[in-house]
């Protein structure tokens, strides 16, 4: 059965980047639904990438799940099982584990594309029906450094203080490590307008990419050395009399400290460590520091590191310096990567987090959700473990023994996945909720199928602070219910009957007054105000509040008003090349897929346009190594070996390789990544590794694309809901 059409034409959203483009669907010929532009919708304008527009591929029936899976032992099939039975397995195997093991043993696993209610009411169901503080989600893996920077700096995290529509009027903007013309491409036209408009664009990155192409300056420093040249900038600032004494005085504390250590990064000493040659340096910095308004904006790249809230610090220090923060078309943003990676980090989903942005170890924060919650404050546990020593503990004595996990597939994003993937394996229970059969889910006890962007409400936030809202334009199949919906029976099974509804609107609204008081303040934010003024930015306390598109003009959120600068020094990866492992591997992601691939390497003209993994690598280095453009090689590091075929291009440094992490199989780029953690963060190190890199035997490359086939044979056919 196709999924029918509710209305002729209903106004949403893109279920992909962070972006959370207005798009409007119409019911479709081919496929479901069509997508039409959306010209209205400030953010992207009417643009759309080719990711946006094939979403409605992934809304039929050949290409998802249709109903609930069972493995009746280890080992065995998966086989079709009604809504009943499947929801009674994983209420008694969650029981039984806490019973035996204590409510810690029991996890719960997030993602950043969940919408703001299903994050919100995940945080709720493991605190309260299961009482477990092991909550995290993806989203450790995305921006937790920039966030812990931005908090360290500011006093609050909202991944662009500003909108994007104040790019285009800025003087001199500096984007480091981040790729939009790929991620996140309707983004692109802020940057041109900049350009046009008379403002320099200054791209950082290891390779020339589609968005270093459009630069005035492009940095190609070595992986890992975004720290070092930051404070190589700020020492240079400081040396060129351009720091903004006033604003510096007026509006910040710490500078000395942070004017120390950067003095002792001398421009030949960054040269060094960086590969950035000295003119280079002094040429940003007087373009920067000259500039009448600026922004920095950092993505993955500094931000994946066990250093990277240290390197987003420096990088902060540098607005600070020059008087780039707190002023109209100036200031330091992070360009959130998942579609709601900051709504999701928000409201619950995060170890120490309580919704509104609250800390859970404050105990007014928990004594005001509790008193929403209607449980005693100290029946709320307290914080947990970060995610990936989350799934690192999965099946151990002291570890979660019983994991839902939703929105997520780790077998494939996770660092050292390998691993991960071993501990997967090792769980007493492993369920998993997914519109797909994602590589986690093949893994799974349980597996649950759930609704997607197109048949649900719900709220997301994107990169600007911008609360918006999906509308359900299609009925989903008859097999196929929503995760609010499984929270509520779930909770229910286990002995909470009240609290869990199955209406977004209703859950919505229970966060809002969850968030009321909070850092993230969405009290006066409703479903009807969303849709009337295409979206409304946080905080925004009370319904006749305008909303808050510009943070910080008046104040920081900080105790005394003054933004802090962090004073920090370079320090080496957690993993630097050696005689073993002479590379640096870097990875990142293509034009045309998504995350893990587990829904576009399902959308047969995405995998047209990228069909595989594949090892980029500098000529001189090819030569070196005796490997031919489109040859298979084998990339190894001390955790595990990839197999993909070269691309063989000048874009990249010669001492650096770079793969995407979109596939699964002998091509996993996560096979090889370093668990190194950020010691703040709890970021994962994924930016940079050693590695070597050698060729291989042409019939041993095995990097077949997964995921573009229908359900596999291992899996009996689901039935619809009985």
């Amino acid at each position: 059965m196709t999924p029918t059409a509710l209305a002729a034409a209903t106004d949403t959203h893109c279920p992909y980047c962070s972006l959370q483009c207005g798009m409007r669907l119409v019911p479709g010929t081919d496929r479901p639904a069509e997508v039409l532009e959306r010209p209205d919708f400030p953010v992207n304008r009417g643009a759309l990438c080719g990711k946006g527009r094939s979403a409605p591929a992934l809304l039929a029936r050949n290409v998802r799940l249709t109903g609930p899976l069972l493995r009746d032992r280890p080992g065995g099939p998966l086989r079709a099982a009604d809504w009943p039975e499947a929801l009674d397995r994983v209420a008694t195997g969650m029981a039984r584990t806490r019973a035996r093991h204590g409510p810690d043993a029991v996890g719960v696993f997030g993602g950043g594309g969940l919408t703001n209610e299903k994050a919100y009411l995940l945080g709720k169901f493991a605190r309260v029906v299961l009482g477990t503080a092991n909550i995290d989600y993806n989203g450790r893996f995305c921006m937790s450094s920039a966030a812990a920077a931005h908090r360290r700096a500011f006093g609050l995290d909202r991944g662009l203080p500003f909108p994007l529509a104040d790019i285009p009027h800025t003087g001199c903007l500096i984007l480091v490590g981040g790729n939009p013309a790929e991620t996140m491409p309707p983004a692109v036209r802020y940057f041109r307008e900049l350009r046009e408009n008379g403002g320099k664009l200054i791209v950082v990155d290891p390779r020339r990419t589609r968005t270093a192409e459009l630069a005035d300056l492009h940095l190609q420093p070595r992986p890992g050395g975004d720290l070092a040249l930051a404070l190589g900038l700020l020492h240079l600032v400081i040396a060129d009399g351009l720091v903004d004494q006033e604003f510096v005085a007026r509006r910040t504390s710490g500078f000395e400290q942070a004017r120390a250590a950067a003095m002792a990064h001398w421009p030949d000493r960054v040269e060094r460590i960086t590969g950035v040659p000295v003119h280079q340096l002094r040429e940003v910095a007087a373009m920067f520091g000259r500039a009448a308004t600026g922004m920095v904006l950092t993505a993955r790249g500094p931000e994946q590191q066990s250093k990277g809230t240290d390197t987003v610090g420096a990088w902060i220090d540098l607005c600070l310096a020059t008087g780039k923060a707190g002023r109209p078309y100036s200031g330091y943003g992070c360009l959130t990567g998942q579609g709601n990676g900051q709504g999701g980090r928000e409201h619950g989903q995060k170890a120490d987090q309580l919704p509104g942005y609250r800390s859970i170890e404050d105990p007014v924060a928990r004594e005001h959700v509790a008193a929403v919650w209607g449980v005693a404050p100290e029946s709320l546990p307290g914080p947990g473990r970060s995610a990936y020593e989350l799934l690192d503990g999965l099946g151990r004595p002291d570890g979660v023994r019983a994991l839902l996990l939703a929105g997520s597939n780790p077998a494939v994003s996770a660092p050292n996945a390998n691993h991960v993937t071993e501990r997967l394996r090792a769980l007493d229970l492993l369920v998993v909720a997914d519109v797909v059969l994602s590589e986690t889910a093949r893994l799974a006890d349980v597996v649950l199928p759930v609704t997607q962007w197109a048949e649900e409400d719900g709220t997301t936030t994107n990169l600007e602070g911008r609360v918006i809202l999906r509308r359900r334009a299609l009925d989903p199949p008859p097999g196929v219910r929503s995760e609010l919906w499984v929270l509520g029976e779930l909770a229910a099974r286990l002995g909470v009957s009240t609290g869990f509804p199955a209406g977004a609107e209703q859950v919505f609204e229970e966060l809002r007054r969850a968030s009321a008081g909070g850092d993230a303040d969405y009290a006066g934010i409703g479903y009807e105000r969303i849709a009337a003024e295409d979206g409304v930015f946080w905080p925004c306390p009370t319904p006749d509040h305008p909303g808050t598109p510009r943070l910080f003009l008046d104040r920081f959120a900080t105790p005394d008003g003054r933004a802090r600068f962090a004073a920090v020094t370079h320090r080496p990866a957690g993993e630097e090349p050696d005689g073993d492992y002479p590379l640096y591997l870097t990875t990142g992601r293509v034009l045309a897929q998504y995350q893990s691939g587990a829904q576009t390497r399902r959308v047969a003209e995405l995998n047209a346009a990228a069909p595989g993994p594949y090892v980029e690598l500098h000529p001189r280095l090819a030569g070196r190594l005796g490997i031919a453009d489109g040859e298979p090689v084998a990339v190894t590091s001390r955790r595990g070996r990839a197999v993909a075929p070269a691309r063989v291009t000048d874009a990249i440094r010669p001492d650096t390789v770079f793969m995407p992490f979109h596939w699964a199989g002998a091509g996993r780029a996560n096979s090889l990544t370093n668990p190194a953690l950020d010691p703040v963060s709890g970021m994962p190190e994924f930016k940079l590794c050693a590695v070597r890199v050698e060729p291989v035997g042409v019939g041993l490359v095995g990097s077949e694309p997964l995921g573009s086939e229908p359900l596999g044979s291992e899996v009996a056919k689901p039935e619809p809901d009985r």
